[in-house]
């Protein structure tokens, strides 16, 4: 089959909507459950080409929770730690690599993930179809499936959650088209392979990258090659923990990704971690609720009342002098960034998140500032010479 129809366009006013190949061949996916709309397949491909390329650069199995063309989170496979377990609510679960890898994926950013695609690198296990059963999700792209696990998603959502299976051998053609307003485009595809060699120009005096965060800038960079530009990302042990995409400013996007970091850094509190939830509350409800807890609006939101929808009783609000001494307990974290930083303030506002490792296209007029701002932190900045501007 080389063309297939779809539920509707980017919207349902746009009623006709299909995906074909040009040259006849046969799409290389199949759909084993569901049925795709135009944004459910553009996020499948996406997120497919990023776990592909994180497994290819890695070797490790990996995992992307898409949302809206960008990613929400990405990880490849690393033991979870107990905490992270509970914050990602998985440790009542038995957890295979790709679950791991999932899992961190999709709790890099809970709030962004809720209704998320998720794409995995490898073949989905049962352990994996049962997390994604029980989380809010709208599909999943994977290479193959147990049997026990496709019969698990095909009985998620009323039957209707959508399975896609790719075909791992699929090369697209060298040149890939686009209309916009009947126009069309037509460039080289982004074939750029992302490895260890990019990140030996290290211009700061602090030139140590180990081997850890070497494959943390390597997640962060494929990340970026598929995120909505501009974008900047943050990784920490082998997953994502603030992806900013589509900004128009660098440093906007620096810091939205920052302010990400630091909810999924604060989530880790021991205070938080022992916020008395009752019983019943939805997992969405809960990081909803953690997110208000640690923002600096939450004593005004205690002053309403509110906390007897959630809590068992009334929490002591986390204090912005707590905040700031457990914020200064993150470190060893990675940032990429889709082009070069034009200015020192990004290093600046990176440096409060715990990122010590830095990989950027450099090029920029004020390269001497950006270096000067990193040695004043110790940390070691690579220049990639490579641009990853996706739209």
């Amino acid at each position: 089959m080389n063309e297939m129809a779809l539920k509707y366009g980017c919207n349902p006013n746009q009623k006709i909507a299909k995906v074909y190949m040009k040259d006849g061949k046969d799409l290389p996916f199949t759909v084993l459950n569901g049925r795709p709309g135009f944004i459910n397949l553009l996020d499948a491909f996406n997120s497919w080409q990023l776990v592909k390329e994180l497994k290819e650069a890695t070797g490790l199995p990996a995992a992307a929770s898409f949302k809206h063309v960008s990613p929400a989170g990405a990880a490849v496979a690393t033991e979870l730690s107990d905490t992270l377990k509970k914050i990602y609510f998985v440790d009542d679960l038995e957890l295979t690599p790709i679950a791991s890898a999932y899992a961190a994926a999709r709790g890099a950013d809970r709030m962004s993930s809720y209704g998320d695609f998720a794409a995995l690198s490898d073949i989905c296990d049962k352990e994996t179809a049962l997390l994604l059963k029980r989380e809010v999700s709208d599909g999943v792209i994977a290479p193959g499936y147990t049997e026990e696990a496709l019969e698990i998603l095909k009985s998620k959502r009323k039957g209707t959650y959508l399975v896609m299976q790719m075909d791992p051998d699929y090369v697209p053609e060298e040149q890939e088209t686009k209309q916009v307003f009947g126009i069309s485009f037509e460039q080289s595809r982004n074939n750029a392979k992302i490895t260890a060699d990019l990140l030996a120009e290290r211009p700061t005096k602090n030139k140590d990258i180990p081997d850890a965060a070497v494959r943390d800038l390597l997640v962060s960079l494929i990340t970026l090659k598929y995120t909505q530009s501009n974008s900047v990302c943050y990784v920490k042990d082998g997953m994502t923990i603030g992806v900013g995409a589509g900004q128009q400013s660098r440093i906007h996007c620096t810091r939205l990704a920052g302010n990400k970091a630091d909810i999924w850094w604060q989530r880790q509190n021991p205070k938080v971690m022992a916020l008395p939830f009752k019983a019943d509350i939805r997992r969405p409800d809960r990081d909803n609720t953690i997110d208000v807890y640690i923002s600096d609006d939450y004593e005004d939101v205690l002053a309403e009342g509110t906390w007897q929808l959630f809590f068992t009783e009334k929490p002591e609000p986390l204090t912005k002098e707590e905040k700031k001494a457990w914020a200064a307990k993150l470190t060893g974290v990675a940032l990429g960034s889709d082009a070069f930083f034009p200015f020192g303030d990004n290093i600046e506002r990176a440096h409060r998140s715990g990122v010590q490792y830095v990989a950027e296209a450099g090029g920029s007029i004020r390269d001497d500032h950006v270096i000067e701002t990193a040695d004043k932190y110790n940390m070691a900045v690579s220049f990639t010479h490579l641009r990853l501007f996706h739209h």
